[in-house]
């Protein structure tokens, strides 16, 4: 199968996904329960999980500042601006198209060069990746203790590799080819954002922690459920986003995995769905609300770049 067609596949089953919401949404009739699900959450309460969202943006901001602030002239909020709007356009460009935003605006306003900044890009999301994976098998309902055991194994193992495997790069030699030599070079540049990640790893724990807790917490509330439940539908919306193809802006993929996971709890599917619902419009009003703040307020680091 050919990359064209491969990709025309992949966002036709998005749209078909994300077009699956809509219509159940319309037909199913719960559009007039939104208002009464999302009355259930008290003010201060909203107010607990807006807060929680961002300390996950902070940690997000200082896991990527503290890989480059040795050898590369950042600033801690020229970072949390660049991975706020980061973060918003993930949430809202179709098909993944927002991760771009990550490595241009890291070469843009860092002079990062641009494989580095990719690589950079991939370290961060496979670290994503296996931080959810091994808390899945902590959290997936009704699994053995020995398959959990070994799916957490697996995940370590994995973990591991990706960096042992990048910094055992081959060097460059003159009788590579053009594309060989880009595969070699993102390969040294996954060495070097790999080379902290013992701190990295800390970082990327963190955040996941804060953020599948408020998510467990909001699923809790919208459905009067044991945080245990709003734990595995939290997961469940996380690792939709890992999988290669998702609904437009994660729609339809994000709720239905949901509201699977909480299928497992006694959590009927519509209910789950209109849950899982609410909290993903929530997480994207808190990342365009923190993108356009930081695209506002924060310092410009490419224009302060340019007077230096």
């Amino acid at each position: 199968m050919n990359v064209s067609l491969k990709s025309f596949l992949q966002r036709t089953v998005a749209l078909l996904c994300s077009a699956a919401l809509v219509i159940w949404f319309v037909h199913s009739g719960k559009a007039d329960n939104l208002s009464q699900l999302i009355a259930r959450v008290q003010p201060w309460q909203l107010a607990g999980l807006v807060s929680a969202f961002v300390l996950t943006y902070l940690l997000r901001a200082g896991r990527v500042f503290d890989e480059f602030r040795v050898d590369t002239p950042v600033t801690f909020a020229g970072i949390l601006r660049l991975t706020l709007i980061h973060n918003a356009m993930v949430n809202v460009v179709p098909f993944r198209g927002g991760e771009a935003a990550f490595p241009i605006l890291l070469s843009r306003w860092f002079g990062v060069p641009t494989t580095r900044a990719v690589a950079a890009l991939l370290w961060l999301r496979l670290q994503d990746a296996f931080v959810v994976l091994a808390l899945a098998a902590l959290v997936w309902p009704d699994l053995p203790l020995w398959l959990r055991i070994v799916w957490m194994a697996v995940v370590l193992l994995a973990a591991w590799a990706v960096p042992a495997w990048a910094r055992n790069h081959p060097e460059l030699l003159p009788e590579h080819g053009r594309l060989a030599t880009l595969f070699i070079k993102l390969r040294a540049a996954l060495a070097q954002s790999t080379h902290s990640s013992g701190r990295a790893w800390l970082w990327t724990f963190a955040n996941w922690s804060v953020k599948l807790a408020a998510q467990a917490w909001m699923l809790a509330l919208l459905l009067g459920v044991p945080l245990q439940a709003g734990l595995a539908g939290a997961m469940g919306l996380e690792l939709a986003a890992v999988q290669p193809i998702q609904g437009v802006a994660g729609f339809g993929t994000a709720e239905f995995g949901g509201a699977a996971l909480l299928r497992a709890h006694g959590i009927m599917l519509a209910d789950g769905v209109q849950a899982a619902l609410v909290l993903h419009l929530f997480v994207i009003a808190c990342a365009l609300c923190a993108g356009a703040a930081a695209f506002m307020f924060l310092p410009d680091a490419n224009k302060k770049l340019a007077k230096e």
